[in-house]
């Protein structure tokens, strides 16, 4: 029987350039699992830890990143991992960073991108990130009703 967890999470980062929300799409690098593919933040969450607080702490072992808004997303990216025979809902979250702030990428990642949504969800091969990114452009982003509810204040 499949083991069901909540130890990953997927964090969609964002900046607004020239007035049009930009996604930062981060590579995979060869040799680790999934390698190659583009995706967002990703990455599982330490003893101890939030959801939220890993979000941000992946985000800057990852990116080098701060953001200036951070915000929840109602979308939880569930997939299933036949390999381990487990079934993975990940909570997710948008982070605003600084138009210019510089990428220092870490090991995982070999390349990334800033790409307009529609660009990234043809990057994405997979559907529930391309789903997380259509929520925060609706929710976040455009400013739905639930938006003040949904930030998380940086200390």
């Amino acid at each position: 029987m499949p083991q069901i967890v909540c130890n990953i999470v997927d964090l969609y980062v964002y900046r607004i350039r020239e007035g049009r929300p930009e996604f930062l799409v981060l590579r995979r690098s060869p040799g680790r699992r999934l390698g190659g593919t583009w995706q967002s933040v990703h990455g599982r969450i330490e003893p101890g830890e939030t959801a939220w607080q890993a979000a941000l702490r992946e985000l800057e072992e990852e990116t080098g990143l701060r953001p200036e808004r951070f915000h929840q997303i109602d979308s939880v990216n569930t997939f299933y991992a036949a390999d381990e025979d487990t079934i993975h809902h990940c909570p997710s979250f948008a982070a605003l960073v600084p138009a210019e702030a510089p990428i220092r990428l870490n090991e995982e990642h070999d390349a990334f991108e800033w790409l307009e949504p529609d660009a990234v969800i043809e990057r994405f091969i997979w559907p529930g990130l391309r789903r997380g990114v259509t929520e925060v452009v609706q929710e976040v982003i455009n400013g739905a009703g639930a938006k003040a509810f949904l930030e998380i204040p940086l200390e």
